[in-house]
């Protein structure tokens, strides 16, 4: 067997030597032990940078994962408009629109609450293969929970829609009545008032204990978790309550999807229906980080990302045959 392989090809060959596929918690991996090596994969490119820290994108390298959370320093950062720089003493997080007592928290506000801890991983809806998966991250936040500063403002019965604004805005392109206008705007999106006020969404100004870089959205960004990255608003500067639909550009325009219902989904088939749909909570999904050879089989090791919903099983097929139940760690 070659001693590089695609990561396609891991499954095609790498399981078949293997024979099983054991799940084992990510931190629990043990360092290379004598005789062992990680198989290289071919599909890597060689100017392959994921922490430069000039580059306007960080990407995690997955091959280097040995623990359930992401080292800070290593977090995954993506971004459409500037890195805002925010002096901490003169911010403010606004509560407004149709609320019954508009607030203006400062930092140490938010500080004094009572803190919550949350792990929370999530990726970007642009994670592929042509990131080698790297848009994707986890981490140990601090913060408060949304509904209790929800609460705290009061609640117009008419509210429906919840809107986030970023600090950070810049230029855009908008088509109106076959016309386009250069507008700055601000970077926004929105989730409907019954999932602001579940006990997921979270208002962090920590990550691994420690604050959050400006490029992690300092001093306070959003964190929804099981949704894509796109919903974890940076920066946060406004938490806007309105009854109508926000219709800001990276909800209303951006961050689509087009999917085939009713037939058998495909184009050919004229009962297929086209339907746009939101970029909203992840779908499951499996990545394979790196290879292990040892004693003559191949350890596959990865990482599963999905809504948060706890996984039951994990299954394996190889070359087309029968599907065939995998270890699963009690730990993972």
């Amino acid at each position: 067997m070659s001693n590089e392989m695609t990561r396609r090809e891991t499954l095609r060959r790498g399981l078949t030597a293997a024979g099983l596929l054991a799940l084992v918690p990510e931190w629990a991996i043990p360092a290379l032990a004598e005789g062992d090596t990680d198989v290289p994969f071919t599909d890597i490119p060689k100017n392959f940078a994921p922490n430069n820290p000039n580059a306007p994108t960080r990407m995690l390298d997955i091959r280097k994962i040995d623990g359930l959370i992401t080292p800070k320093d290593q977090f995954f950062a993506i971004n459409h408009f500037n890195r805002p720089e925010i002096d901490p003493a003169a911010y403010r997080l606004k509560f407004s629109g149709m609320v019954n007592k508009p607030l203006e928290l400062t930092l140490n506000d938010l500080r004094a609450m009572k803190p919550a801890d949350l792990v929370a991983g999530y990726e970007c809806s642009g994670n592929s293969p042509r990131s080698m998966e790297g848009l994707s991250s986890c981490g140990k936040f601090t913060g408060v929970r949304l509904n209790t500063l929800l609460k705290q403002a009061g609640l117009h019965p008419k509210a429906r829609e919840v809107v986030f604004f970023g600090t950070d805005r810049g230029m855009q392109d908008i088509v109106f009545r076959q016309q386009t206008f250069k507008l700055e705007q601000q970077f926004g999106r929105s989730i409907t008032l019954e999932n602001a006020m579940k006990p997921e969404p979270f208002v962090a100004y920590a990550l691994n204990g420690e604050p959050l870089t400006r490029e992690q959205g300092f001093p306070v960004r959003l964190i929804m978790p099981g949704w894509y990255g796109v919903s974890n608003v940076k920066w946060l500067a406004e938490v806007h309550l309105q009854e109508e639909r926000f219709l800001g550009n990276y909800q209303a325009r951006w961050y689509r999807s087009l999917r085939g219902v009713g037939g058998t989904g495909k184009d050919d088939d004229p009962q297929t229906q086209w339907v746009e749909t939101e970029v909203t909570r992840m779908q499951l999904k499996s990545v394979i980080a790196r290879v292990r050879k040892t004693n003559g089989a191949h350890e596959i090791i990865g990482f599963v990302l999905n809504d948060g919903s706890p996984l039951k099983s994990v299954e394996v097929q190889v070359d087309n045959g029968s599907w065939e139940k995998a270890k699963l760690d009690a730990g993972n």
